[in-house]
């Protein structure tokens, strides 16, 4: 079972001139449209271990990456009976028609675009729940060839009503300031689309009209209301994502199971960004921005490693945790004058606390003996 996810890394450049610089503006996951990019396309086990990384240009669309991977996996690994997990937006109609026809067939489970959603509802409607756990429950549609699996967190119905209930907040807010000033038409569209980009999605839960632009604007012509239609299909599918798979011979829960494994990618991605500082990135050139990623993905290699042995020893510590313990262990040079002016040097490590010394023994790891002393050769000017 192999997980695979893109994410991007921004750099404190400008554009590059060369059209070969993998650096371009492009959809950035970092908020940072101001900054020229690139696309990290990652490939993980469930466990957490990267088996292989590309660094794309900026400019990459999601769905035209995957291809490139199933023969790179394939080359290096040669051919097996993979299950390919993914999100939605990478795989095309063309990928997945392909991997059906490979011999052996290539399985995958992804998540689908929320139209996928609209189009099989009706012939979702009359199949059973499945519970697979407390507040989640599934239920499966067979095609040809493939299964959906629509699956219904009551969790995720919270935060995602809560989300649309603030968003929805905000913008009523705004839109009852605006109709209190009235402003002139022009700064009345431009302060719209401001709160159209705040409220996102949201912004179409409500119908807004405006005057014409002959007509000045008042509280008749200036006017807003809920799209009571669009809000209850919202309401409905608030907390539910669909799947897609060709695995037709496994239960739903084992493939809700299955997909959830995806969180291990979004971690790798969220550890590289924080705690192994993959980005910004500073560097000119290509060499030296390819050495910065891959030294970012061999620390989160060990990065990893540490948090599977700490899974049999302690599992209730993270690598994080267990780094910052370990920050307490110290280099210091003690420096001791000597009578005939010269110096005495100890290079010495701090030694480590009770509770620290414990988990070095459980981790079977052992600090380094004190290096011996140095002194300074000359006696020091009088």
């Amino acid at each position: 079972m192999l997980l695979y996810d893109l994410t991007s890394t921004y750099f404190e450049t400008g554009t590059p001139s060369d059209p070969a610089d993998p650096r371009r503006h492009g959809y950035s996951r970092d908020h940072r449209p101001d900054c020229p990019q690139v696309v990290i396309a990652l490939v993980v086990t469930p466990e957490g271990f990267p088996l292989a990384y590309e660094v794309l240009p900026g400019n990459t669309a999601d769905n035209t990456t995957l291809k490139t991977f199933l023969e790179k996996i394939e080359a290096r690994y040669g051919k097996a009976r993979r299950v390919w997990l993914m999100d939605r937006g990478i795989p095309t109609e063309a990928v997945l028609e392909q991997m059906r026809a490979s011999d052996p067939p290539v399985s995958y489970l992804v998540g689908t675009p929320k139209g996928a959603l609209s189009a099989l509802e009706k012939d979702l409607l009359g199949r059973p729940w499945e519970a697979v756990r407390e507040g989640v429950q599934v239920k499966l549609l067979p095609q040809e060839g493939e299964v959906y699996v629509l699956a219904q967190s009551a969790g995720r119905v919270d935060k995602e009503r809560a989300i649309r209930r603030k968003k929805l907040r905000r913008l009523l807010a705004r839109l009852h300031e605006l109709r209190r000033q009235l402003p002139e038409r022009d700064k009345l569209l431009m302060a719209l689309g401001a709160a159209k980009q705040e409220a996102g999605r949201f912004y179409a839960l409500l119908k807004i009209t405006v005057p014409a632009a002959d007509q000045a604007v008042s509280a008749e012509n200036f006017r807003f209301r809920f799209d009571r239609a669009r809000l209850r299909v919202v309401r409905r599918r608030e907390g539910r994502y669909l799947l897609r798979s060709n695995l037709t011979d496994r239960a739903p829960g084992e493939l809700w199971t299955c997909y959830m494994q995806l969180v291990q990618v979004e971690e790798a991605f969220k550890n590289l960004k924080g705690d192994l500082g993959v980005r910004p990135v500073f560097h000119q050139k290509m060499e030296r921005i390819e050495a910065h990623i891959l030294v970012a993905f061999i620390a989160y290699t060990l990065h990893v490693c540490l948090r599977q042995r700490l899974r049999a020893v302690a599992g209730g510590l993270s690598p994080r945790a267990v780094l910052e313990k370990f920050s307490a262990v110290q280099m210091v040079d003690v420096h001791l004058p000597t009578t005939d002016g010269r110096e005495v040097i100890l290079t010495r490590h701090t030694q480590p606390e009770q509770e620290l010394q414990v988990l070095l023994t459980q981790l079977k790891l052992t600090l380094p003996a004190q290096p011996p002393p140095k002194i300074t050769a000359t006696a020091l000017a009088l």
